[in-house]
């Protein structure tokens, strides 16, 4: 039986630890080679043992998730070696932990048998989560192991779409009568034998579980134990349907400060539970996806994948960013004349393109974000390019004086410091427009408005700060 989980509150000193007992393994196995006897076989044998065992101890005082960041931090070789040695009531809780490139390499080492044995220490919303990763030869055993309940649960799940509340949901929720007494529900707690955990009240339903209010548990141990639960139920909470958008149910939690919150069918009838570590999981989760999706990267990479495997997650869209990097070649190319006359020119242009690609990436951020959390409808499309190009606008007023003002003190050169502030307008009220309207077009053609949009963001700034500072040298200069 493995010890009670430790918490650390930096995993990395976790890892660390791991680490450094692999390392002094790895020394222990070397020496034995190097002073091998008649006996080595048996001496190698033994003391793989022991090094199992150590092994064995030290990974599994671990709570789940520091085994997990464990894992994705090692090297191919020693993951499977730790891998191998999780005790397999925590393998199902490491696997929910890990992230999904890392998690199908696990599940890639494992036997159906024991994919089947992590499933079965889940609760029902968590095998849900699992199963979308694993082999669809193994599903249908894992289903048979469950009771007609849990599998029921594990059904129910796989309904809701991706990104919903019922895809988030707890469905193991203890709800109790509005006409009992708050004695009857303190004895049924006692026989429980625990608090349902990561809440901060009951949900209150009637006989036919609709939902009712809800009870607060401090209610519950503060208020005289012969009063009816409906007299002290908040009647009026919270409550999510379970084809609500997550990102709504985010904003919710945000607004009233929740820990938990009822989930309910379009009958009203309760279903489960959305706790706030759930929506703050999903958003963790979809928030490193947006950043990686930014860079042109469909799916998260394991640090320590083999190279074929990160050379194709990120060949598709380095293809496309050679692409607009040859379009602003051939943009510089065309006003070669003019670069030839006023060398200054070469220096001067990448503060212009650099700048706007700035100006692009940050209006970028604020849409893709604004994208994710529900909060830009078509009627407020207008009203979102109007505000960034001004944006852009006053920043090109602002920083193209500032450099045209420097470009004067550098150069001597009046025409010169206008052209650097023209084109610093230009192109910074330019690079807002792109910024809100790359992942608006991208949305529109049911793509993810994150997906590889700071590369497109970056190509059109590039070509047309080049096109616009080099223009106007072209006309004000020859």
């Amino acid at each position: 039986m493995s010890s009670p989980a430790q918490y650390v509150i930096n995993p990395a000193h976790a890892l660390t630890h791991i680490r450094n007992v692999l390392d002094a393994q790895a020394v222990e196995r070397d020496l034995v080679t190097r002073s091998a006897g008649p006996r080595e076989q048996l001496q190698h044998d033994l003391l793989l043992r022991q090094q199992r065992g150590a092994l064995w101890r030290e990974i599994n005082r671990l709570h789940p998730a520091d085994i997990a960041y464990v894992l994705e931090n090692l090297p191919l070789d020693e993951r499977r070696l730790v891998w191998a040695q999780v005790a397999s009531q925590h393998n199902g809780a490491v696997l929910l932990e890990v992230n999904d490139t890392v998690r199908s390499g696990l599940l890639a080492w494992m036997d159906d048998h024991a994919v089947a044995d992590a499933a079965g220490h889940l609760d029902s919303d968590e095998i849900a989560d699992l199963v979308s990763d694993l082999p669809d030869d193994v599903v249908p055993g894992i289903l048979e192991r469950l009771d007609p309940a849990r599998r029921h649960r594990v059904e129910a799940a796989l309904a809701f779409p991706p990104g919903s509340v019922g895809s988030l949901m707890e469905f193991d929720v203890a709800a109790v009568r509005a006409d009992v007494s708050l004695d009857v529900v303190l004895r049924w707690l006692r026989r429980r034998g625990r608090l349902p955990p990561g809440v901060d009240m009951l949900p209150v339903v009637d006989r036919e579980r609709v939902l009712c209010g809800t009870l607060r548990l401090d209610t519950l141990l503060t208020c005289a134990g012969d009063a009816a639960v409906a007299d002290h139920m908040q009647p009026d909470p919270v409550a999510f349907h379970s084809a609500d958008a997550a990102a709504d149910a985010a904003s919710a939690f945000e607004r009233y400060d929740l820990i938990a919150a009822p989930v309910v069918n379009q009958h009203g009838q309760l279903l489960g539970l959305l706790k706030v570590e759930a929506v703050v999981d999903h958003f963790h989760a979809l928030g490193g996806s947006d950043l990686l999706s930014q860079a042109g990267l469909r799916d998260e990479e394991d640090l320590f994948a083999p190279v074929w495997r990160s050379a194709r997650n990120r060949g598709l869209w380095l293809a496309l960013n050679l692409v607009t990097a040859f379009i602003a070649s051939r943009v510089i190319n065309q006003f070669e004349l003019v670069i030839s006359q006023v060398v200054a020119l070469a220096a001067l242009m990448p503060i212009v393109a650099a700048v706007g690609g700035n100006t692009g990436n940050q209006t970028l951020a604020l849409v893709i974000r604004g994208y994710a959390l529900n909060r830009i409808g078509d009627g407020t499309l207008r009203h979102l390019f109007i505000k960034e190009a001004v944006v852009g606008l006053v920043n090109g007023v602002v920083w193209g004086g500032a450099i045209g003002l420097v470009t004067f003190l550098f150069y001597a050169s009046a025409p010169l410091a206008m052209i650097m502030f023209a084109a610093m307008v230009l192109t910074l009220t330019i690079a807002a427009l792109a910024g809100a309207v790359t992942p608006t077009l991208l949305r529109s053609l049911g793509q993810d408005p994150a997906y590889g949009s700071a590369i497109l963001v970056t190509g059109i700034t590039d070509s047309l700060g080049f096109f616009i500072f080099l223009g106007l040298a072209t006309m004000v200069l020859l």
